[in-house]
C-alpha cells in the first residue's frame, strides 16, 4: 500500500523559510517519479517541483525556480522540499505526489494529504 504523508507546512512572513518533508512508503523508489503540487484557493493544482528515484533529474516550475529545491533522503524514502525567500503568491496547500508509470504530474498515481503553507505580507 503506498502512503504519502506530508508535515512542515505554516506561518511564516514574506523572505522567510520552510521546509516541507514528505515521507514514503509503499513504492518501487527506484523506478517513482516524485513532485510536489500547490494548490490555492479558487484556483488549478500547479507544478512545484519533481525529482526522478532513478536517475536524480530534477525540474521546477517558472514562478518557484531561484527559489526552492526539491531533494530526496534514500535511506529515509523521504521527499523535501527547500523553500525560501517565500511571497505572499506562494500560500496554497502543498501536495506531495509520486507515480511509476512516468514522469510525476497533476494526474499522479499517488498523493499526499496537503499540508498549508500561509505566507504574510
Amino acid at each position: 500500500q503506498v502512503q504519502l504523508v506530508e508535515s512542515g507546512g505554516g506561518l511564516v512572513q514574506a523572505g522567510g523559510s520552510l521546509r516541507l518533508s514528505c515521507a514514503a512508503s509503499g513504492l518501487t523508489f527506484r523506478s517513482s517519479s516524485m513532485g510536489w503540487f500547490r494548490q490555492a484557493p479558487g484556483k488549478e493544482r500547479e507544478f512545484v517541483a519533481r525529482i526522478s528515484w532513478s536517475a536524480g533529474s530534477l525540474f521546477y516550475g517558472d514562478s518557484v525556480k531561484g527559489r526552492f529545491t526539491i531533494s530526496r533522503d534514500d535511506a529515509k524514502n523521504t521527499l523535501y522540499l527547500q523553500m525560501n525567500s517565500l511571497k505572499p503568491e506562494d500560500t496554497a496547500v502543498y501536495y506531495c505526489a509520486a507515480d511509476v508509470r512516468g514522469l510525476v504530474t497533476v494526474r499522479a498515481q499517488y498523493w499526499g494529504q496537503g499540508t498549508q503553507v500561509t505566507v504574510s505580507s
